[in-house]
């Protein structure tokens, strides 16, 4: 298909999920059966990307944008459920498909099961970390599902990788599979964390915020490449480098942070919303696939639709069965071994959020045709026909039911606003102290020759500024003390329309002659950055509601 297409397919996914947003739908369902549905349509060419252009470009920066707003102090403290979750249940998952589909499936041989075990075994959390967010999920469940999601890709593609090798009949360049995960592991974080340290050092001293901003986009795309051409995982790069980034952000100007959070949500929703897109699309051209090969459609539909129920059930057993030993830990006086972050209702959540995406997609099609010998790959078609069903149908089934399991099971942390608020106010005080001693400190340490009455009247000034800052947070507050929505509501609506009648007069006063454009432009980028902090303000105090 030519780049015509793909941008056409790019602007209707856009289009649907504004649309899908509008009409308070999840966006990801839609995208994936309207993209189903259209892949029938007569005549539709076939969008095909190959596989080295969903891990290599499309990949990247979809972890980079969720690793830069990971905290990493929350991905330490979360850890062990992280990596159980993305290294422990990916594998877990990987087998039990592997075990199974050799039963089931007489044109696989227990090496090719493995390979679909790896493809369907990593999750995508988008889906279920938005809805999530929605519905008020506490914070340290979308914080383990996120991380997960920046660790299990690595684990299921490090694994395909060897089960591919296997089948082909080629060989990694190290003979153990442990000892060749744990260099894709080291070797991937190393990667990562010198480019981001080197990229962080040449950037704290530009002083170009445009420069600065598309120096950072090409970070995941390198690390990726350069951890990949060395054999190591390219995905811990992209997530090592975007861990560090986003940690040391706060050292970058006002103006940057703006501009890569802004770039950086556009990109995310491009290409998550292609993703989705793609994956329906795909649908009627793998079944044809299939038929072309000499197999029975409804056979094999059968064999995918086993597969995928499998796949729907592993993860919840397999958490449940952590949850059950943790807990009898801590009744035989095992404290640290039965530690819990999560409750069971949250476990069960954590269980079914089991949605596939991109790698399932690109590692599907990234099977080799032919082995070593010239012989056919054993059961491609129907890996690749698996694949798609079990992503699809994990998105269709899961996704669509996880608001009402929220729902039902009533998780969210009646404490976690209140935790918020006293977070806010402990900032505040900090924020407010800091002012003042450093104001009083300017007031002490005139410059030299310096009129101390115009030094007084700047100092109270700032003052006024900085008051001004502090009173509009405490109206804030106040409104989020009341716990009214008609009174946030009105509060945010009367904020909006001050600052874009503002906007609305400079423009007129523009376009009437009387205020030069180069005058109209440095107002506007102040209040632009005004309303972004408002904007941003908004957004907090909506997820936490």
């Amino acid at each position: 298909m030519s780049g015509t297409w793909i941008l056409l397919v790019v602007v209707a996914a856009i289009a649907v999920t504004g649309l899908a947003n509008r009409g308070n739908l999840q966006a990801p369902l839609v995208l994936v059966v309207i993209g189903a549905l259209a892949s029938f349509i007569p005549g539709l060419p076939q969008l095909e990307l190959e596989p080295h252009v969903l891990l290599g470009v499309v990949l990247p920066p979809l972890l980079y944008s969720a690793a830069v707003r990971f905290s990493v102090p929350t991905f330490k403290r979360n850890l062990s459920h992280i990596l159980r979750l993305g290294i422990g249940t990916v594998l877990v998952t990987a087998f039990a498909v592997a075990f199974f589909a050799e039963w089931l499936v007489p044109e696989l041989t227990f090496g090719a099961a493995l390979v679909l075990g790896a493809v369907v075994a990593p999750t995508d959390a988008v889906s279920a970390v938005a809805v999530g967010r929605k519905l008020g999920l506490p914070k340290r469940v979308i914080a383990i599902l996120t991380g997960e999601g920046l660790v299990n890709d690595a684990t299921a593609l490090t694994l395909f990788t060897v089960a591919v090798s296997a089948v082909v009949g080629t060989q990694v360049f190290v003979d153990s599979p442990v000892v060749f995960f744990g260099y894709e592991v080291v070797g991937g974080v190393v990667v990562g964390l010198v480019l981001a340290v080197a990229v962080h050092w040449v950037r704290a001293r530009m002083d170009h915020p445009s420069l600065e901003t598309a120096l950072g986009l090409a970070i995941p795309f390198t690390a990726y490449l350069v951890a990949e051409e060395i054999h190591a995982s390219g995905v811990l790069a992209v997530v090592a480098a975007g861990l560090y980034m986003g940690h040391r952000s706060t050292d970058l100007s006002v103006t940057t942070r703006l501009q890569e959070r802004f770039v950086w949500e556009s990109l995310d929703i491009l290409l998550e919303m292609f993703v989705f897109a793609y994956m329906g699309l795909q649908l009627k051209f793998v079944l044809d696939e299939v038929t072309d090969n000499g197999y029975d459609v409804v056979t094999i539909l059968f064999y995918a639709f086993a597969v995928l129920v499998v796949v729907m059930l592993v993860r919840p057993i397999w958490g449940l069965l952590n949850w059950g030993r943790r807990r009898a830990a801590r009744t035989v006086g095992l404290g640290r071994l039965g530690r819990d972050a999560l409750s069971f209702r949250e476990h069960i959540v954590v269980s079914w959020a089991g949605m596939r995406g991109v790698v399932t997609l690109a590692a599907a099609g990234g099977i080799p045709f032919v082995l070593a010998s010239g012989d056919p790959f054993p059961g491609r078609e129907i890996i690749h026909l698996t694949a798609i069903v079990v992503a699809v149908g994990t998105l269709l089934i899961q996704g669509s039911t996880m608001p009402v399991l929220i729902r039902r099971l009533d998780v969210t942390d009646p404490y976690e606003q209140l935790r918020a608020e006293e977070q806010r106010a402990l900032a505040r005080s900090i924020s407010s102290d800091a002012a003042r001693d450093r104001l009083q400190a300017l007031a002490a340490e005139l410059p030299d020759g310096a009129d101390a009455e115009k030094v007084r009247r700047i100092l109270e000034r700032v003052e006024r500024s900085i008051r001004s800052r502090v009173d509009a947070e405490r109206a804030e507050s106040e409104i989020d003390i009341e716990r009214s929505q008609d009174a946030g509501a009105l509060f945010d609506r009367f904020r909006r329309a001050v600052l874009r009648a503002q906007r609305t007069a400079l423009i007129a006063a523009r376009d009437e002659g009387s205020l030069d454009d180069e005058t109209l432009r440095a107002e506007l980028e102040s209040l632009d950055i005004e309303e972004a902090a408002a904007e941003e303000r908004i957004d907090r105090r909506e997820r936490n509601d």
